[in-house]
């Protein structure tokens, strides 16, 4: 049963809550329009929402648990407002956490906040508590420097990967049912790499990092790149590296057929 934070209650009994209820027929037709077109990021967020049941509250429990939690909520942190700072980041040293991550972000061509409008698309009835959803908004915040301090990129194989290696992070089911959708349909559509392979190895290094949601992200930022993987415990993920340079080809290639197929359909 989810209770509510000690922090909300300063003391108080907490007060019990219901569990919040799986809901597979929303989860599958998501990922069919997630299949469909694997840019509509907020049919992500629905099949999170959708299967997820008490993992964000397990979560919070976990992260109040730890001392770098309880100051981060105590000082209503807002994760989004460092990594938007843009000019800071990119004065940073070469190879800084801060740095990687600002010239990730321009080579992408995202944005701190990019992931907020997509979150947005999930209508829930919200029960959270104020420092519960502080805590939602800075794990949804922290995907992209997952990316970079996990060293899987934002092609589709590296996408898979890092939900793999997020899965052993937070156990969220709806994460889980992305994996599993994903790594099937890959490797049917490339059945010359070993994708099974990749998501493994990926869930294997989320299992043996440091639990990332607890991070003082924040103070990490004008640390080493390497330093900070060092600490954090990330290794290097081989197997995607081996893989990702087919995977790559052969999505853009697809992009190629689509865009000439469209071309000649107008």
């Amino acid at each position: 049963m989810t209770t509510a934070s000690p922090i909300e209650f300063r003391g108080a009994a907490p007060v019990k809550r219901k569990r919040k209820r799986i809901q597979p027929l929303k989860a599958i037709r998501a990922i069919r329009a997630l299949i469909a077109d694997k840019e509509d990021t907020s049919q992500v967020f629905k099949i999170i929402d959708a299967l997820s049941g008490d993992s964000i509250g397990r979560g919070f429990r976990r992260f109040v648990a730890t001392e770098t939690g309880r100051r981060i909520l105590a000082e209503r942190r807002n994760l989004i407002a460092a990594l938007s700072d843009r000019a800071r980041l990119a004065a940073l040293p070469e190879g800084t956490l801060g740095r990687t991550y600002h010239e990730f972000m321009a080579e992408e061509d995202l944005t701190a906040d990019g992931l907020v409008e997509a979150s947005e698309a999930v209508e829930r009835a919200d029960m959270r508590s104020e420092e519960e959803a502080l805590f939602g908004a800075r794990l949804r915040d922290q995907h992209d420097l997952w990316h970079v301090t996990s060293g899987y990129g934002r092609d589709g194989l590296g996408e898979l990967a890092l939900l793999a290696f997020t899965y052993a992070q937070t156990r969220n089911r709806g994460i889980g049912f992305i994996v599993l959708v994903g790594a099937r349909v890959t490797a049917k559509n490339l059945p010359d790499v070993n994708i099974w392979k990749v998501v493994r190895e990926a869930y294997r290094n989320g299992k043996k990092a440091a639990w990332l949601p607890a991070t003082d992200w924040e103070a990490m930022l004008d640390k080493p790149l390497a330093q900070v993987r060092g600490e954090l415990g990330i290794v290097s993920p081989v197997a995607y590296i081996e893989a990702e340079p087919y995977t790559t080809a052969a999505e853009n290639a697809f992009k190629a057929m689509r865009a000439e197929q469209q071309k000649q359909a107008a």
